[in-house]
């Protein structure tokens, strides 16, 4: 099999003399990934050729300095740069239809560490991760953000595809910087191209203003509240996504323990001046509540009234006058029921069994309570064996306590 680059016919494509590429692991809005093989170094990598080729010295000369900028970005949470240059058209459907050869066919290309795994779009697309699992990968992705942005850099297209999952929790951020090899923004906003991807796209980006790194702090809170709830925040056309955070903020999952709420709103600030930065980013997700969310504790007041019921030891045994609880309790028994029906029915589904469960026990134990108040009688059975409301029960209290019953018995859903 020949492996001159002039012979390119002859066997699978050989870029620049040296990188025999194979199958094309993704493509995308301005390049194609291949896994390669380095023929020098024996060796399995991946190689990234740009589908713009360098049209000019300029071009050329600003490609080689940015690519020297992110080889010298060495962090775990990166893909690393190993090497990279320009190639002719080697029978690969990087070069424009009816070009000629020798000419401007030349293509910028990035070799890269091939990481053998899968992305968080595809690990999104089995369902939602759990909140540890969110909280790790993103502290990772951070953490190379971070690293990023202090030398300079900024991604501009954060995004689940570009989150890549290895072996061991391994997790590495893939192509940044690309729009910088590329050229400068003015350029690309002039032939009318948005550096990023729609759905994931930081306001100041669809706006055309200035980017710094809080633009990807934006775009990597929307990839970590789309891996919580296992939808895209913004989807759509990609005017209509762009547009649409414009229009309104993100809306973080009501059932998401408020720690998590306020972390996700804080990254998606519309200002990019109320954006925590990437190590800001990265200690509170660490710092993040990955246990389920918690059931609300029991109102207080349920509590208090049942101190209310026991008589004190040195007291005598007088007959209770029949609104001595009430009075006592004062309009907190009123209120209880009502408390709880509202805390069981704005709860989710999945978080109601616990509540129900003590909202039973304390509409039992009121329910005991009014009719020893009612009957006068401390050893009625019926009264203990039911949970019907009875129909002496005090006016103020009979609506609450029909509403907290219609909550347990049937009225949660």
């Amino acid at each position: 099999m020949s492996t001159h680059p002039d012979d390119p016919h002859d066997g699978p494509p050989l870029l620049a003399g040296r990188y025999q590429l194979g199958t094309t692991l993704g493509r995308g809005g301005m390049a194609d990934v291949y896994r390669a093989t380095d023929r020098l170094l024996s060796r399995t990598v991946a190689v990234k050729v740009l589908r713009e080729t360098a049209g000019d010295e300029s071009d050329r000369a600003r490609f080689v300095t940015e690519a020297r900028t992110l080889a010298g970005l060495s962090h775990s949470g990166l893909v690393m740069i190993l090497d990279a240059g320009f190639g002719q058209d080697t029978g690969t459907s990087t070069a424009p239809a009816g070009a000629a050869q020798g000419t401007s066919t030349d293509h910028p290309f990035l070799v890269m560490e091939l990481v053998d795994g899968r992305t968080l779009a595809q690990a999104i697309a089995a369902g939602p991760l759990s909140l540890e699992e969110v909280a790790s990968i993103g502290s990772k992705v951070a953490d190379a953000l971070a690293h990023v942005h202090a030398h300079g850099v900024v991604h501009r297209d954060v995004k689940p595809g570009n989150v890549l999952l290895g072996r061991g929790g391994q997790v590495k951020l893939a192509d940044f910087g690309i729009a910088r090899l590329l050229g400068d923004s003015a350029r690309h906003t002039r032939t009318g191209h948005t550096i990023g991807t729609a759905a994931y796209l930081a306001p100041e980006q669809v706006s055309g203003q200035d980017v710094s790194g809080s633009a990807d702090v934006y775009s990597l809170g929307l990839v970590l509240l789309e891996a919580v709830t296992g939808r895209i925040e913004y989807p759509g056309p990609p005017m209509e996504a762009a547009v649409a955070r414009l229009n309104r903020p993100p809306r973080p999952p009501e059932d998401l323990p408020a720690p998590w709420r306020q972390l996700l709103a804080d990254m998606t600030a519309m200002d990019p001046v109320q954006r925590p930065d990437a190590p800001q980013v990265a200690e509170r997700l660490r710092d993040q509540r990955t246990e389920p969310i918690p059931v609300p504790d029991a109102p207080p007041h349920a509590t208090r009234v049942l101190t209310d019921l026991t008589p004190p030891a040195a007291a005598a045994p007088e007959p209770a006058p029949r609104t001595s609880l009430i009075d006592r309790a004062g309009d907190s028994v009123a209120r209880q029921p009502a408390v709880l029906a509202d805390r069981l029915r704005a709860l989710p589904p999945s978080q109601r069994g616990a509540l129900a469960a003590i909202a039973a026990l304390v509409l039992v134990l009121l329910l005991v309570a009014l009719v020893g108040v009612n009957s006068g009688d401390d050893t009625a059975d019926e009264g203990r064996g039911s949970t019907e409301i009875p129909k002496d029960t005090p006016s103020e209290l009979r609506a609450p306590l029909e509403e907290l019953h219609r909550a347990v018995h049937g009225g949660a859903e």
